[in-house]
């Protein structure tokens, strides 16, 4: 008797009916009749929405990841692609003179050179569009890119780009953002001066303020330059159909950003720019706007082929965007008891060569500098500065950390000068639900004296300590 025969026939046992023939069986509607969706009108209930919360929930591409077939940039190929190096400038300031490609064209397997003079709008940013694709008449910092090469190869492209020869007149430099604040500091983008976006908090009397406190104290902090270190450097194809339309695979984390600013420097109206987000190996804030997309697009414009660039580790260093470094002063004013009655503060951001996300980062860490404690008292002055360093963007808190770094190191200050518990002055002066932010900002949900005593409940922070 055939499979299908003996297994319908034990199904129509096992539901109480007798064996049909094989003619019956033909009629027999499915076993699964189709069902109307929905079945019902699902209303969500209150803490029931994100079912997932405490369970152990699969990541969908956790098994790529684990097994190591996950599909990066890297890792893609099309026929006929070319390989692109960027040549870096390799000084902090400097006029270009000239750029000699003239060796690296004549080189075998070099298919293409690109300067900046060949970039249709060479000039990109989030905020301010102060930055070159590819420098073409003044160098800001040693990561600035002069000229690419497209090649056969990898290596023929590495080779190519130290044929290259750039002519420079060295300009003078400033890196420390102090010294950059000074009138007579070389001007990174000159004539105009390296402030270039400053923001100013005001609530109280803080003078007075500061002249009936019991206590006064005073200290600068500082942070250093923190590179995100992907695991996944920046990487990028580029390719152009018959029709016009570029075709770019990159790492970017901001796709449509990426668009528009693609879009702008390569002078293309934005339906003939796509963008394809790859998996990302590694953002952190570091992969928010373009690097090296317009300069592969042009390459593969000129050699009618695909156009990979993969940023070497050294180039995430110094050609990609970093933390801000931070220079802050604190002045904080206090009664004998601990309780905060003025505070002052005055931030100086590095922005490096160029804006980035630098705008956004001054807001943020100007807002949160008082941090989360009630002060009725508050000044805050804050500034971002341009220096021939690597430039400065996003990061993960957005200048948060570099304040939160300032703020609570003075909090253990004050609480040791006072003879006074940590985590009691921070009680004393936390916000509570209801309390105003330094903007204004009527803060609601707030569960800040609950997570701190909850954490040193777990902590045992009153527990004797040998």
């Amino acid at each position: 008797m055939p499979r299908k025969t003996k297994l319908a026939d034990k199904m129509q046992r096992t539901l109480g009916q007798a064996p049909r023939s094989t003619g019956e069986l033909a009629r027999v509607p499915p076993v699964t009749l189709p069902v109307a969706y929905p079945i019902e009108a699902l209303v969500p209930q209150v803490r029931l929405q994100t079912p997932a919360v405490g369970q152990r929930a699969t990541r969908p591409d956790g098994r790529l990841h684990g097994l190591g077939q996950t599909r990066y940039i890297d890792d893609l190929a099309f026929p006929g692609m070319l390989y692109a190096k960027i040549k870096r400038a390799g000084i902090a300031a400097a006029r270009i003179l000239s750029i000699d490609t003239s060796e690296a064209d004549a080189m075998p397997g070099v298919l293409a050179v690109l300067t900046g003079r060949e970039i249709p709008v060479n000039s990109f940013g989030p905020s301010l569009q102060d930055q070159p694709v590819l420098a073409d008449t003044q160098v800001r910092h040693a990561g600035d890119g002069v000229a690419a090469v497209a090649a056969l190869t990898e290596q023929i492209a590495e080779a190519a780009i130290e044929k290259i020869k750039v002519d420079y007149e060295p300009l003078p430099a400033v890196f420390d953002p102090l010294e950059a604040l000074r009138e007579d500091a070389p001007k990174v983008h000159a004539p105009a001066g390296n402030v270039y976006a400053t923001k100013v908090i005001r609530k109280g009397d803080v003078d007075a303020a500061f002249a009936r406190a019991d206590h006064v104290f005073e200290g600068r902090y500082a942070t250093q330059m923190v590179e995100h270190v992907p695991l996944e450097p920046h990487a990028a194809i580029a390719m152009w159909d018959p029709n016009g339309r570029v075709t770019i695979h990159s790492t970017l984390g901001r796709i449509t950003l990426g668009r528009s600013d693609v879009s702008r420097t390569l002078k293309l109206p934005m339906n003939r720019v796509r963008i394809v987000a790859t998996i990302v190996g590694g953002n952190f804030g570091g992969k928010n706007e373009i690097t090296q997309e317009p300069v592969l697009a042009l390459l593969s414009k000129k050699t009618g082929r695909p156009v990979k660039g993969v940023f070497t580790r050294g180039e995430e260093f110094t050609s990609t965007t970093t933390r801000h470094p931070f220079v802050m002063d604190y002045k904080t004013g206090v009664t004998k008891d601990g309780r905060i009655i003025a505070r002052k503060v005055r931030l100086v951001l590095d922005g490096g060569a160029y804006c980035s996300w630098s705008e956004t980062t001054l807001g943020k860490a100007c807002i949160l500098s008082a941090g989360p404690y009630r002060i009725d008292n508050l000044r805050v002055e804050a500034y971002v500065v341009y220096t021939n360093k690597t430039m400065t963007g996003a990061m993960r808190g957005f200048g948060a950390p570099q304040v939160c770094f300032a703020y609570e190191s003075q909090m253990d200050e004050i609480a040791a000068a006072l003879h006074m518990d940590p985590l009691e002055i921070r009680l004393l002066n936390a916000f509570e639900e209801g309390a105003a932010s330094p903007t204004g900002q009527v803060l609601h949900s707030v569960v800040l004296k609950a997570s701190l005593l909850k954490a040193a409940e777990r902590f045992g922070w009153k527990e004797p300590r040998s």
